[in-house]
């Protein structure tokens, strides 16, 4: 498959260094990129025509469904339209320029999407479980998918729907693309109006040498794929536009693993180019990694966890976080907390999520959420006549709801750091899925371990110090009334 995936790329106009860049398989990994001889920094890898990525601005469906009925049908937003298209143009076999793109793709995932409910226990406390989104898939397949192609039976023919359109391949294409695309901004030259022109005019492919197409057929896909494009664009200019994602041929390849990135994509006027970052030797794999997630979402998007060393000795990956939820700081800092002020807080910006990392810092903004939700009525209205919230002072009273919080939020899982260090070291028969749910909880709860015992110990620093003080004034007023009874005595 390699061969064919090389060869199709150059067919279809892309370029690639053939002396330097290969593919190859990697035990756990799949397929990827290596060196075949030393690259040099800021080297180009392969080159990609930007109308051979696939999204909703290259594939023709959108144009020749109509634009109408398909901004009317949901399908102008969210990923929708997109895995609709990409189950269209793998439907039409060697008709559809990408037929062998997606022939090399992956039909199989080991993403939480497809575990089953036993497997989905095993990551309970974590962030994960909420954003698998299958039920949210199902709806949009059910109510946006299926009306389109039970409307249209010319684009989806009857007899390929069992095949090519069911749930399940929509579930598929929903991973291929939270596992493999990127975003793929419109070209914007604000120095040239020509320019942008021009670009927008190559959004549908009309090279000779790959002209499957009716020539009108291109021009009126072109033209509707312009249309598409700015009218989703002016629905809400806050959005991600939708047809920003794209799948990229060749550069979805290559793998990642957390802080080894070497190559980089880079978006020109008409191609993307893969370059290399920094020197890499023959031999080497080619990483190109965006940003360095953590665990939890490298689990629900690709279905693998990364483990290195971590500075206080143990193994996880360094960029895991821990996300506490506002509703939990709000019901441990005041159970009959005023909903005026929660949705005065939301209202003003206020997060509904708090992040803690490997830095071990508490979020200012969670410290001043606990203050405004225990403020007194009179300082309540001050702060909301000045728009302000409280400032993120700490004192014991705020130390002490944030280490209940804390214990609150461990215990939403159904298993100690203890005992899940204990199954990674000794037992040898968890399944994949099974040990890398271990992975995602346990680099979370010892995050919250470590700042949990860190605030426990500020916690009790200022209580001594209370303490102390109380101690020495009560020394003091009783040497002080001791003094005067003698006095009294002369």
């Amino acid at each position: 498959m390699d061969a064919e995936i090389l060869a199709w790329f150059t067919r279809q106009g892309g370029t690639y260094d053939a002396e330097r860049f290969g593919l190859s398989q990697f035990p756990g990994q799949g397929r990827g990129a290596i060196a075949l001889t030393d690259i040099p920094e800021d080297h180009t890898l392969f080159s990609i025509p930007r109308d051979l990525t696939l999204s909703l601005r290259t594939s023709s469906l959108p144009a020749s469904f109509g634009l109408g009925a398909w901004k009317s049908g949901g399908l102008s937003t969210g990923w929708a339209g997109l895995m609709l298209c990409m189950m269209w143009e793998e439907s039409k076999s060697s008709e559809s320029k990408w037929s062998v793109y997606f022939q090399s793709m992956p039909s199989t995932f080991s993403t939480p999407m497809f575990w089953n409910e036993q497997e989905i226990e095993e990551l309970e406390g974590t962030a994960v479980v909420d954003k698998i989104g299958r039920q949210d898939a199902e709806k949009d397949y059910h109510e946006r998918v299926l009306p389109a192609l039970q409307s249209r039976p010319d684009l989806f023919p009857p007899h390929l729907l069992d095949v090519h359109f069911t749930l399940e391949r929509y579930h598929m294409m929903g991973s291929r693309i939270l596992s493999r695309s990127f975003t793929v901004e419109n070209w914007d030259s604000a120095d040239d109006d020509e320019e942008e022109e021009e670009f927008n005019e190559m959004d549908v492919d009309s090279s000779p040498s790959r002209g499957q197409q009716d020539q009108n057929a291109q021009r009126e896909a072109k033209d509707g794929e312009e249309k598409f494009h700015d009218e989703v664009a002016e629905e809400d200019e806050d959005e991600e536009d939708p047809s920003d994602v794209a799948m990229v041929p060749m550069a979805d390849i290559l793998n990642a693993r957390y802080g080894s990135e070497n190559a980089k994509l880079f978006y020109e006027k008409h191609t993307l180019r893969m370059v290399s970052t920094k020197p890499i030797s023959a031999g080497e794999q080619i990483w190109n990694t965006y940003g360095d997630p953590p665990n939890s979402d490298l689990l629900r998007r690709y279905g693998h966890v990364d483990q290195v060393p971590l500075p206080q000795g143990d193994v996880g990956n360094p960029a895991d976080i821990v996300e506490i939820r506002a509703d939990l700081v709000v019901s441990t800092a005041n159970s009959q907390a005023d909903q005026e002020r929660i949705d005065w807080w939301l209202e003003e910006g206020g997060d509904d999520t708090f992040i803690l990392d490997n830095d071990f810092d508490l979020p200012e903004t969670m410290i001043s959420l606990i203050k405004l939700v225990q403020l007194p009525s009179a300082d309540w209205e001050k702060a909301k006549q000045k728009g302000k919230p409280p400032k993120p002072k700490v004192d014991a009273g705020v130390l002490a709801v944030i280490v209940d919080v804390l214990n609150k939020r461990l215990a939403q899982y159904g298993t100690s750091v203890q005992e899940d260090t204990e199954l990674l070291s000794t037992r040898t028969d968890l399944t994949d899925n099974h040990k890398n749910a271990v992975v995602v909880r346990l680099g979370e709860k010892r995050i919250l371990s470590i700042v949990l015992e860190q605030q426990q110990q500020q916690l009790q620093a200022m209580q001594s110090h209370v303490t102390d003080v109380k101690r020495k004034r009560g020394a003091e007023s009783s040497t002080c009334s001791t003094h005067t009874a003698k006095k009294g005595k002369r």
